[in-house]
């Protein structure tokens, strides 16, 4: 297939592979609605607002490409958020989140939308935020004008998770050398190579695995710093600030996920697993206590941005 060439071809790409991607994606990405996922989404968001915006928290908030519910649902039950509405391009990923918030006990809204188009009304919102989702967007521009225009006065815009430019560039150093060590990996952990065993309608093709395979074609922006800052500063947006986290655990979590993609799933030992995942907030804490803060934002793979709306 050919990349999407024009902006609703690259809605309908990200709408057709987050739908058939939701049933797995949490378990893809480790996603986690207990202590350590609220442990994480609170650090994220302590780094580019500061402590007291968490403790003062807000009344209402909309999450914008909301996934399977790893913010939101995370910052309701952390009591930092008291109401909820969650957005996402993917029907299939609000079912999935919708099925997590009842597990949770968890009272959520939904909404099927694009970005740059919203159907709130002005001043709707304490919060607008999103996680990984920025670089999913065809129309930056038009976007941060509609969370400018649904904020209200005084109100927050933040994302976090969003890939730099050159950061993404560094970690395919470790992209390219765990590619090429894989089968000895697989060899070592006596694990079967993914796409060795037969699909489960028999012959690993049609329609649901075609759109499995358009993951390559969902990300279709990588941001400088400034980038960032100029999008929300053109929006209208003040004390506009960019974060940037992960260099040394980036390198350590895509050599392992990498190695892992190349793997059956259920091959890879639990064994292996906890100290892919101990090692990897390990190595986050280094970043977070002796880089981040003192290395350009830059270099590091994730981007987090935060702005105001004035009063």
């Amino acid at each position: 297939m050919e990349a999407p060439r024009t902006d609703e071809d690259i809605r309908d790409v990200n709408t057709r592979y987050h739908d058939v991607a939701a049933d797995s994606y949490d378990a893809k990405w480790g996603i986690d609605f207990g202590e350590p996922g609220q442990a994480q989404v609170l650090m994220k968001l302590r780094k580019v607002l500061g402590p007291a915006a968490l403790e003062r928290g807000w009344e209402r908030s909309l999450e914008i490409g909301a996934g399977t519910g790893y913010f939101s649902l995370n910052l309701l039950q952390a009591g930092v958020i008291r109401a909820a509405t969650c957005t996402d391009i993917s029907p299939g990923m609000l079912e999935t989140l919708r099925g997590n918030a009842e597990r949770l006990g968890l009272s959520v809204e939904t909404v099927a939308t694009g970005a740059e188009q919203l159907p709130f009304a002005d001043a709707s919102f304490d919060l607008v935020l999103g996680h990984a989702i920025l670089h999913h967007i065809p129309d930056l521009s038009k976007a941060f004008g509609e969370f400018h225009r649904v904020l209200k006065p005084g109100g927050t815009v933040v994302f976090a998770g969003e890939p730099s430019r050159y950061g993404d560039r560094l970690a395919q150093v470790p992209k390219r050398a765990a590619g090429a060590v894989a089968p000895l990996w697989r060899r070592a952990i006596r694990a079967r190579a993914a796409g060795s065993v037969p699909h489960a309608n028999g012959n690993g093709a049609g329609g649901h695995d075609a759109d499995h395979a358009l993951e390559r074609f969902v990300d279709i922006h990588a941001f400088a710093p400034g980038d960032l800052v100029a999008a929300a500063r053109a929006a209208g947006f003040a004390d506009v600030t960019v974060r940037g986290e992960e260099l040394v655990a980036n390198w350590f979590g895509w050599t392992n996920r990498v190695l892992e993609a190349t793997a059956v799933p259920e091959d890879v030992p639990w064994g292996w697993r906890q100290y892919a995942y101990r090692g990897y907030l390990t190595l986050q804490r280094l970043d977070q206590r002796l880089l981040e803060g003192r290395l350009p934002a830059a270099i590091f793979y994730n981007l987090l941005v935060a702005g105001r709306k004035a009063a």
